[in-house]
């Protein structure tokens, strides 16, 4: 009995163990072990070399302008959508979250073809940019345009949980308004605003599509653009990629260890609750202006200049000639869909492969949400730890160690140079948002359904196909949905994982713009954004259905 009620735990955590464990001891085993004996030379080698450290320092330094860039941008955001007027209109966060959807490198890709040189700025306005864009401050502004929305939702929320009645107790025993944000508003801003630094932080550290991009322009090295360069360009260092991969891990892990302390010690709850009077924001003429102004200002520069730059040069039919009506062309839109053709064969990988690999992962997710439901023991929390472990560690780092474990001697068949290959990557980087997605459905229940089940179930195949599915369905789709448009647009993995003469989505955009021939990779980005868009909007109905149910 014993081994029957604890066999699905036991094959889960070894399919889960194997999928993201695995590929990461293999990362540690091959930087330390050298023909079966203990070695810190590649080690040594990565610590003691100028060039790499001047890389380290990059990465460091461009994580603390990003945060730095992001809270300017952040913070007034979500002080306007919750203490003005355009608090009522909450479409924004839905038009808030495209930039953070968009793939980085075809946003990198957008603001490149605008600001060059002889780009869309210079046809427009008939002048050069005042300011030089193509260097740090730059690549800075561009990622900052993409990672904003993530930290905007954090303060926006902490500042939501913020709007009860002690508020109105500030306005009344309190000093001025401003006084009252620096001593009241602001501490209780600090728990949310850190954590989520600590999380744009990581996300910039294992950022590859705008380092690989506008990085390389300007020549500005970071820790994942080595890492792929080592082991993509003659001649292959995989000992300094998995010497630069464990540095990484490293620094990711700590990040993530004071995120969790953080999160336990200096989280606070709300007992007074909302205020009961829901007055709306009543703005002057001003505040409603440079409210409005700003959202706009924000909108443009992360959706409406690089969607311009893609979707115009989509339509390019020869680039040189520039914009007007006469070279106009849907020549790149129709070989994108034609039968054959390498662009068609390209999309359709993408999406063959990221249907397998949301689908494995909705179940994988699906089951592991099942078994871990609270969390409260340690078996439970260590199979959600290792579920969740591919959203610590950036990608790269993953990628890196499955390369090196799929192709491990003692193995009697391999996955790697198949196309199995990147449908499993797929699965290991983004199973987490199946777990998750899953597991908020699964929190809504009430625990009556759990007692119920184990009271009067005699079947429990049957309880988790009329049970369990059913009530889950929402989260498990919703999952999908989420592993399905990311697994589309995932560049780094496909880069070092995929087959020859094998391409994605990803790839072809990718070598289209290294190549020269970029409109027809725009318009292969105009086809991955709306899918992705499309997808948001799937997804967003899901929640707004959820939500309406258990009301």
């Amino acid at each position: 009995m014993i081994i029957q009620k604890h066999a699905p735990y036991t094959i889960l955590l070894i399919i889960v163990s194997l999928l993201a464990v695995a590929p990461l001891f293999s990362v540690l085993t091959y930087t330390f072990i050298d023909e079966g004996s203990l070695s810190f030379e590649s080690m040594q080698y990565v610590l003691t070399s100028n060039r790499i450290l001047q890389t380290m320092q990059n990465s460091l330094l461009l994580g603390v302008y990003v945060i730095a860039a992001t809270t300017l941008i952040a913070l007034p955001l979500a002080i306007i959508r919750t203490k003005t007027s355009l608090a009522r209109h909450n479409w924004l966060d839905l038009v808030f979250v495209i930039p953070f959807m968009t793939p980085p490198y075809i946003g990198s890709m957008g603001w490149i073809l605008f600001m060059q040189n002889n780009g869309y700025y210079e046809q427009l306005f008939g002048g050069k940019f005042p300011f030089t864009f193509f260097n740090v401050a730059g690549m800075v502004f561009v990622m900052s345009m993409h990672l904003y929305p993530f930290l905007y939702l954090m303060l926006k929320n902490a500042l939501l949980r913020m709007n009860g009645s002690f508020l109105d107790a500030t306005l009344i025993y309190g000093r001025n308004p401003v006084w009252n944000w620096i001593r009241v508003v602001l501490p209780l801003l600090i728990s949310s605003y850190v954590m989520a630094s600590l999380l744009v932080f990581i996300k910039t550290l294992g950022e590859f599509g705008t380092p690989a991009t506008f990085g390389k322009r300007i020549g500005y090295d970071v820790l994942t653009t080595d890492i792929h360069a080592y082991l993509s360009r003659w001649p292959i260092n995989i000992s300094a990629a998995t010497s630069l991969s464990l540095i990484l891990l490293s620094v990711c892990m700590v990040i993530w260890y004071l995120q969790n302390v953080i999160s336990r010690k200096y989280s606070f709850g709300i007992h007074s609750g909302k205020s009961g009077s829901g007055s709306k924001p009543k703005d002057t003429s001003l505040v409603r202006i440079l409210s409005s102004g700003y959202v706009i200002l924000i909108l443009a520069l992360s959706i409406g200049i690089p969607y311009f730059s893609i979707i115009v040069t989509s339509l390019l039919n020869i680039r040189g000639d520039g914009l007007s009506l006469s070279n106009l062309t849907f020549t790149h839109y129709a070989d994108l869909f034609t039968i054959g053709s390498s662009s068609f064969k390209a999309l359709m990988n993408s999406i063959n492969f990221a249907f397998i690999a949301a689908t494995v992962a909705a179940v994988i997710g699906f089951c592991a949400a099942l078994i871990i439901r609270e969390g409260q023991k340690k078996s439970q929390q260590v199979l959600d730890f290792t579920s969740i472990l591919s959203n610590i560690v950036p990608g790269i780092v993953f990628v890196v160690g499955l390369i090196l474990f799929w192709n491990t001697p003692w193995f009697p068949s391999t996955i790697y140079n198949t196309t199995w290959m990147p449908i499993v990557t797929y699965i290991v980087l983004f199973l987490p948002y199946s777990v998750q997605y899953t597991k908020s459905a699964l929190s809504q229940l009430h625990s009556s359904i759990h007692q119920s089940n184990a009271v009067f179930a005699h079947n429990e195949w049957l309880v988790l196909i009329r049970v369990w599915l059913p009530l889950l369905g929402q989260g498990i789709l919703a999952g999908w949905v989420m592993t399905f448009i990311i697994s589309m647009r995932e560049l780094v993995g496909s880069l070092l994982i995929l087959p020859p003469s094998v391409e994605t989505s990803a790839t072809f955009i990718y070598s289209q713009f290294e190549q020269g021939d970029v409109s027809k990779g725009m318009a292969m980005a105009v086809v991955t954004v709306l899918l992705t868009i499309l997808c948001i909007f799937v997804v967003e109905s899901l929640q707004r259905k959820a939500m309406r149910t258990k009301s």
